[in-house]
Protein backbone atom coordinates (compact mmCIF):
# COMPACT_ATOMS: atom_id res chain seq x y z
CA UNK A 1 0.00 0.00 0.00
CA UNK A 2 2.89 2.30 1.11
CA UNK A 3 1.72 5.55 0.99
CA UNK A 4 -1.96 4.79 1.78
CA UNK A 5 -0.95 2.83 4.76
CA UNK A 6 -2.93 3.55 8.25
CA UNK A 7 -1.11 5.29 10.68
CA UNK A 8 -0.58 5.31 14.71
CA UNK A 9 1.62 7.94 16.31
CA UNK A 10 2.29 8.43 20.26
CA UNK A 11 1.66 11.58 20.81
CA UNK A 12 4.03 13.56 23.42
CA UNK A 13 0.79 14.58 25.92
CA UNK A 14 0.93 11.20 27.53
CA UNK A 15 -2.49 10.30 26.43
CA UNK A 16 -4.66 12.95 27.13
CA UNK A 17 -5.33 13.55 23.81
CA UNK A 18 -6.34 11.24 20.69
CA UNK A 19 -7.34 11.78 17.18
CA UNK A 20 -9.55 9.96 14.78
CA UNK A 21 -8.48 10.60 11.45
CA UNK A 22 -10.77 9.25 9.23
CA UNK A 23 -10.09 9.44 5.06
CA UNK A 24 -12.52 9.53 2.23
CA UNK A 25 -14.43 7.49 0.22
CA UNK A 26 -12.61 4.81 -2.18
CA UNK A 27 -9.31 6.94 -0.40
CA UNK A 28 -7.03 5.72 1.83
CA UNK A 29 -4.93 7.07 5.14
CA UNK A 30 -3.07 9.11 2.73
CA UNK A 31 -5.59 11.75 2.73
CA UNK A 32 -5.13 12.44 6.32
CA UNK A 33 -1.47 11.95 6.83
CA UNK A 34 -0.48 15.55 6.15
CA UNK A 35 -2.83 16.53 8.94
CA UNK A 36 -2.37 13.53 11.04
CA UNK A 37 1.98 14.33 11.35
CA UNK A 38 0.70 18.13 12.49
CA UNK A 39 -1.63 17.06 14.89
CA UNK A 40 0.80 14.24 16.56
CA UNK A 41 3.88 17.57 16.47
CA UNK A 42 1.44 19.17 18.63
CA UNK A 43 1.57 16.42 21.27
CA UNK A 44 -1.64 14.56 20.44
CA UNK A 45 -1.59 10.87 19.81
CA UNK A 46 -3.16 10.30 16.58
CA UNK A 47 -4.41 7.39 14.63
CA UNK A 48 -5.56 7.10 10.57
CA UNK A 49 -7.28 4.16 10.13
CA UNK A 50 -8.05 2.46 6.90
CA UNK A 51 -11.90 1.86 5.91
CA UNK A 52 -13.32 -1.36 5.20
CA UNK A 53 -12.89 -2.05 1.65
CA UNK A 54 -10.46 0.57 1.05
CA UNK A 55 -6.40 -0.12 -0.12
CA UNK A 56 -7.20 -3.51 -1.11
CA UNK A 57 -9.97 -3.97 -4.49
CA UNK A 58 -12.31 -1.83 -6.00
CA UNK A 59 -14.35 -5.46 -5.59
CA UNK A 60 -13.72 -5.29 -2.09
CA UNK A 61 -15.09 -1.69 -1.74
CA UNK A 62 -18.15 -3.43 -3.61
CA UNK A 63 -18.84 -6.08 -0.89
CA UNK A 64 -19.08 -3.29 2.00
CA UNK A 65 -21.35 -0.52 2.86
CA UNK A 66 -21.77 2.43 5.13
CA UNK A 67 -22.87 -0.13 8.26
CA UNK A 68 -19.17 -1.32 7.74
CA UNK A 69 -17.53 1.95 7.74
CA UNK A 70 -19.91 3.38 10.73
CA UNK A 71 -19.22 -0.04 12.81
CA UNK A 72 -15.13 0.30 12.09
CA UNK A 73 -15.01 3.85 13.23
CA UNK A 74 -16.84 3.19 16.18
CA UNK A 75 -14.37 0.38 16.37
CA UNK A 76 -11.59 2.52 16.15
CA UNK A 77 -12.78 4.91 18.83
CA UNK A 78 -13.60 2.12 21.18
CA UNK A 79 -10.33 1.28 20.65
CA UNK A 80 -8.57 4.70 21.17
CA UNK A 81 -10.92 5.86 24.20
CA UNK A 82 -8.78 2.71 25.86
CA UNK A 83 -5.33 4.73 25.76
CA UNK A 84 -6.20 8.51 25.64
CA UNK A 85 -8.65 10.20 28.26
CA UNK A 86 -10.54 12.69 25.79
CA UNK A 87 -11.01 12.07 21.99
CA UNK A 88 -11.45 14.12 18.96
CA UNK A 89 -12.64 12.88 15.62
CA UNK A 90 -11.35 14.36 11.92
CA UNK A 91 -12.87 13.28 8.59
CA UNK A 92 -12.55 14.05 5.29
CA UNK A 93 -15.52 13.79 2.38
CA UNK A 94 -16.94 10.10 3.84
CA UNK A 95 -14.90 10.46 6.62
CA UNK A 96 -16.33 13.68 7.87
CA UNK A 97 -20.11 12.01 7.29
CA UNK A 98 -18.66 9.43 9.73
CA UNK A 99 -16.97 11.66 12.43
CA UNK A 100 -20.57 13.65 12.35
CA UNK A 101 -22.48 10.27 12.46
CA UNK A 102 -19.84 9.34 15.62
CA UNK A 103 -20.48 12.34 17.16
CA UNK A 104 -24.34 11.84 16.90
CA UNK A 105 -24.62 8.42 18.19
CA UNK A 106 -21.72 8.00 20.74
CA UNK A 107 -21.59 9.87 23.90
CA UNK A 108 -17.86 11.20 24.93
CA UNK A 109 -16.63 12.71 21.36
CA UNK A 110 -14.38 15.72 23.13
CA UNK A 111 -14.55 17.48 19.27
CA UNK A 112 -15.29 17.15 16.07
CA UNK A 113 -14.15 17.83 12.81
CA UNK A 114 -15.56 18.27 9.30
CA UNK A 115 -13.81 18.76 6.21
CA UNK A 116 -15.49 18.46 2.71
CA UNK A 117 -18.49 16.33 3.67
CA UNK A 118 -21.16 15.93 1.18
CA UNK A 119 -24.93 15.97 2.57
CA UNK A 120 -25.67 15.17 -1.46
CA UNK A 121 -23.97 15.38 -4.73
CA UNK A 122 -24.47 17.82 -7.30
CA UNK A 123 -24.46 19.16 -10.65
CA UNK A 124 -23.75 16.44 -13.14
CA UNK A 125 -21.34 14.08 -10.79
CA UNK A 126 -24.71 13.79 -8.54
CA UNK A 127 -26.99 12.88 -11.40
CA UNK A 128 -24.26 10.74 -12.91
CA UNK A 129 -24.01 9.14 -9.44
CA UNK A 130 -27.49 8.81 -8.96
CA UNK A 131 -28.26 7.29 -12.19
CA UNK A 132 -25.43 4.78 -11.82
CA UNK A 133 -26.08 3.27 -8.40
CA UNK A 134 -30.12 3.58 -8.76
CA UNK A 135 -31.73 1.91 -12.16
CA UNK A 136 -28.15 1.57 -14.02
CA UNK A 137 -26.31 -0.25 -11.81
CA UNK A 138 -27.25 -3.42 -13.23
CA UNK A 139 -25.15 -2.82 -16.29
CA UNK A 140 -22.81 -0.71 -15.11
CA UNK A 141 -21.51 -2.10 -12.09
CA UNK A 142 -17.88 1.02 -11.49
CA UNK A 143 -17.46 4.27 -12.68
CA UNK A 144 -14.01 5.47 -13.87
CA UNK A 145 -12.73 8.37 -11.46
CA UNK A 146 -11.89 10.40 -14.77
CA UNK A 147 -9.39 12.91 -14.03
CA UNK A 148 -7.57 11.29 -10.67
CA UNK A 149 -8.43 13.04 -7.21
CA UNK A 150 -9.96 15.84 -7.15
CA UNK A 151 -7.42 17.80 -5.32
CA UNK A 152 -5.74 21.52 -6.98
CA UNK A 153 -2.31 20.11 -6.13
CA UNK A 154 -0.84 18.27 -9.14
CA UNK A 155 1.77 16.19 -7.22
CA UNK A 156 -0.84 15.17 -4.74
CA UNK A 157 -3.01 14.16 -7.47
CA UNK A 158 -0.61 12.57 -8.92
CA UNK A 159 0.97 10.35 -6.06
CA UNK A 160 -2.72 9.79 -4.16
CA UNK A 161 -3.15 5.97 -3.89
CA UNK A 162 -6.80 6.06 -4.12
CA UNK A 163 -8.78 3.96 -6.56
CA UNK A 164 -9.24 4.77 -10.04
CA UNK A 165 -12.77 3.39 -10.49
CA UNK A 166 -16.04 3.14 -8.15
CA UNK A 167 -18.05 0.76 -7.63
CA UNK A 168 -21.83 1.66 -8.27
CA UNK A 169 -22.70 -0.61 -5.25
CA UNK A 170 -20.38 0.85 -3.09
CA UNK A 171 -21.40 4.57 -4.31
CA UNK A 172 -25.03 3.75 -3.66
CA UNK A 173 -24.39 2.81 0.15
CA UNK A 174 -22.58 6.08 0.17
CA UNK A 175 -25.48 8.12 -1.11
CA UNK A 176 -27.76 6.17 1.32
CA UNK A 177 -25.55 7.22 4.29
CA UNK A 178 -25.75 11.08 3.31
CA UNK A 179 -29.43 11.26 4.69
CA UNK A 180 -28.61 9.23 7.59
CA UNK A 181 -26.22 11.13 8.94
CA UNK A 182 -28.36 14.54 7.77
CA UNK A 183 -31.05 13.49 10.12
CA UNK A 184 -28.57 12.25 13.03
CA UNK A 185 -27.00 16.60 12.90
CA UNK A 186 -29.37 17.68 15.63
CA UNK A 187 -28.05 15.02 18.22
CA UNK A 188 -24.79 16.26 18.33
CA UNK A 189 -23.54 17.63 21.47
CA UNK A 190 -19.97 18.32 21.22
CA UNK A 191 -18.52 21.52 19.45
CA UNK A 192 -17.95 20.87 15.67
CA UNK A 193 -15.72 22.86 13.38
CA UNK A 194 -16.78 22.90 9.06
CA UNK A 195 -14.49 23.16 6.68
CA UNK A 196 -15.09 23.08 3.14
CA UNK A 197 -13.20 24.96 -0.14
CA UNK A 198 -15.76 27.00 -2.19
CA UNK A 199 -14.35 25.22 -5.65
CA UNK A 200 -15.25 21.57 -4.51
CA UNK A 201 -16.05 19.29 -7.51
CA UNK A 202 -17.64 16.57 -5.73
CA UNK A 203 -19.18 17.84 -2.46
CA UNK A 204 -21.18 21.32 -3.08
CA UNK A 205 -19.75 23.87 -0.67
CA UNK A 206 -23.56 24.50 0.21
CA UNK A 207 -23.38 21.38 2.24
CA UNK A 208 -20.70 22.86 4.46
CA UNK A 209 -23.76 25.77 5.43
CA UNK A 210 -25.94 22.69 6.02
CA UNK A 211 -24.06 20.88 9.05
CA UNK A 212 -22.54 23.53 10.03
CA UNK A 213 -26.61 25.12 11.16
CA UNK A 214 -27.72 21.96 11.80
CA UNK A 215 -25.17 20.51 13.98
CA UNK A 216 -24.27 24.16 15.46
CA UNK A 217 -21.16 24.04 14.39
CA UNK A 218 -19.29 26.47 16.37
CA UNK A 219 -16.83 27.76 13.44
CA UNK A 220 -17.56 27.25 9.46
CA UNK A 221 -14.93 28.39 7.44
CA UNK A 222 -14.68 28.23 3.79
CA UNK A 223 -11.78 27.72 2.00
CA UNK A 224 -10.95 30.24 -1.74
CA UNK A 225 -8.08 27.84 -3.10
CA UNK A 226 -8.90 24.10 -2.70
CA UNK A 227 -10.91 21.86 -4.35
CA UNK A 228 -12.40 18.68 -2.65
CA UNK A 229 -9.28 16.72 -0.74
CA UNK A 230 -8.48 20.01 1.82
CA UNK A 231 -6.33 17.98 3.56
CA UNK A 232 -3.76 17.11 1.40
CA UNK A 233 -4.54 20.53 -1.13
CA UNK A 234 -2.58 23.23 -1.59
CA UNK A 235 -4.45 25.21 1.62
CA UNK A 236 -3.12 22.51 3.72
CA UNK A 237 -1.34 24.05 6.08
CA UNK A 238 -4.32 26.35 6.76
CA UNK A 239 -6.15 23.28 7.46
CA UNK A 240 -3.90 21.98 9.87
CA UNK A 241 -3.59 24.98 11.70
CA UNK A 242 -7.18 25.22 11.87
CA UNK A 243 -7.86 21.55 13.08
CA UNK A 244 -5.25 22.21 15.65
CA UNK A 245 -6.05 24.75 17.62
CA UNK A 246 -9.77 23.39 17.60
CA UNK A 247 -8.96 19.91 18.94
CA UNK A 248 -6.62 21.95 21.42
CA UNK A 249 -9.22 24.52 22.77
CA UNK A 250 -11.80 21.57 22.95
CA UNK A 251 -9.87 18.64 24.81
CA UNK A 252 -7.38 20.35 27.08
CA UNK A 253 -8.78 20.64 30.38
CA UNK A 254 -6.18 20.18 32.85
CA UNK A 255 -6.71 17.07 33.98
CA UNK A 256 -3.98 14.46 34.31
CA UNK A 257 -3.10 11.48 31.83
CA UNK A 258 -5.06 8.25 31.86
CA UNK A 259 -3.60 5.65 29.81
CA UNK A 260 -4.65 2.21 29.75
Amino acid sequence: MGLGEPFDLVGSDGGEVGVLCVHGFSGTPYEMRVLGASLHQAGFTVRGPLLPGHGTSVDDLARTGWVDWAAAVEAEAAALAQRCRRIAVVGESLGGLLALHLAATRPGISAVVTLAAPLWLGGLVGGVARLAAGPLARWIPRLPKLGGSDVRDPAVRAENPCYTSIPTRALAQLLAFMPVVDAALPQITAPVLVMHARHDHTAPVACAARIAERARAQRLRILPRSYHLIAVDVERDIVAAEVGAFVRDHTRQGDPACVT
